[in-house]
């Protein structure tokens, strides 16, 4: 088999060659850039769901699907030490240099602009008379718009005036946000309210979001009305089928075939999660002497994609956790691969729960473990619990 025509791509947010098992999802988001652009009122969308199962390669479809409609997209990515105040001024920029060679009125994108440099510059956290972002918009910033200070009436204006622009050319604005529950909880609170203003007034600029599990409690706990402003998809693993078919169809485009029984060993090694199929597709790919490739070259092959499994997506995790945190952690695997309750945990290691809440608002804040319920915790990561009872106490 020649590994330079191996189709299978396990990465970080990469497109696999053939995007199984998400029909429903890029249905649902074709439907919401089609009423967008017909003037009817829409939510803006959430995706959540466990790392590994393809968020983020969703998100970026969902950019692709916009930019061909000829939207105006930007996308970020939170982190839990960043204000999204310059964040969103970028993307907000890049989004409107898309639609304004198409704008019939320079002044009109001047006058935004002006508003959007205002925005940038007003960070409350930067000393006086400084910004930690001067972004490069030859306008002089606007006054009195989106310049006050308040992130969540500066965001208002800033969307209503950016899916202004948007109206003039019969298109719409897309902001993409990864990692959206690293959002600091006073700019949820802000983005909420700004979308809650445009699903009032119709203004035709969405957030699409992309999270893990517990992102739609951080939203609820910031505005109760969250419930409603959403349209919530959960990301799960592929069925039988669609992962089936992640491996056949870009393997029947270089003339290469499965048997059966190899299609059954791979799914029970990957447990339908994207990024495991992609994984352990490409590892069987490279040691397969020939098509079709057999259970027996799965058999052979599986243990590499275990070794590179728990370097690069287990281990380089694994490593970031205290000693401390790793007891923690290595409680929770003992109790099983799924939620558990923080009692439990406690019980294991012998410990009160209140003295084991620092070892366990670390991990959440490291994205390691999540807040399934309140008082109930799991990994982020699909088998991190399989990994961690491999490794040596």
């Amino acid at each position: 088999m020649d590994p330079v025509r191996n189709p299978y791509a396990p990465g970080a947010g990469q497109r696999p060659p053939e995007l199984a098992g998400r029909d429903r999802e890029l249905q649902q988001f074709e439907i919401v850039l089609e009423r967008v652009a017909r003037g009817r009122p829409e939510r803006s969308m959430v995706l959540t769901g466990l790392r590994g199962v393809g968020k983020t390669v969703l998100l970026n479809t969902f950019k692709s699907m916009a930019m061909q409609r000829l939207w105006g997209t930007g996308k970020i990515e939170a982190r839990p030490d960043q204000s999204i105040r310059r964040p969103v001024s970028a993307a907000l920029h890049m989004a409107i240099r898309e639609l304004a060679p198409r704008h019939r009125a320079p002044e009109r994108i001047e006058e935004f602009l002006g508003v959007l440099k205002a925005f940038a510059m007003r960070d409350p956290a930067a000393a006086k008379g400084t910004s930690h972002w001067s972004p490069g918009i030859d306008v002089p910033a606007a006054r009195g718009r989106a310049d006050s200070g308040d992130l969540e009436i500066d965001l208002t204006e800033l969307f209503v005036d950016a899916a202004g622009v948007a109206t003039d050319l019969g298109v719409g604005i897309a902001l993409f946000i990864d990692e959206m529950q690293d959002v600091q909880a006073p700019d949820v609170s802000a983005l909420c309210a700004a979308c809650h203003e445009l699903s009032q007034n119709g203004g035709p600029l969405i957030v699409v979001g992309a999270g893990l599990p517990h992102l739609p409690s951080v939203l609820s706990a910031s505005k109760s009305y969250s419930e409603r402003l959403f349209r919530y998809a959960r990301i799960d693993r592929l069925d039988r089928d669609a992962a089936d078919l992640a491996l056949i169809a870009p393997a029947a485009r270089e003339d290469v075939e499965f048997t059966p029984d190899a299609l059954d060993a791979l799914y029970e090694a990957a447990d339908g999660y994207p990024y495991f199929v992609q994984a352990y597709g490409k590892v069987a790919w490279d040691f397969a002497p020939r098509s079709p490739i057999t259970a027996e070259d799965i058999k052979v092959s599986a243990p590499e994609a275990e070794e590179e499994l728990a370097v690069g997506f287990f281990g380089s995790r694994y490593e970031r956790a205290t000693p401390a945190e790793r007891d923690y952690m290595h409680a929770m695997a003992q109790l099983g691969d799924d939620p558990v309750p923080t009692a439990e945990v406690a019980e294991a290691l012998g410990r009160k729960p209140s003295s084991l809440s620092p070892a366990r608002d670390s991990l959440i804040k490291k994205g390691l473990i999540y807040s399934a319920e309140r008082g109930v915790i799991g990994f982020t990561v699909p088998h991190f619990g399989r990994f961690l009872r491999a490794q040596p106490l």
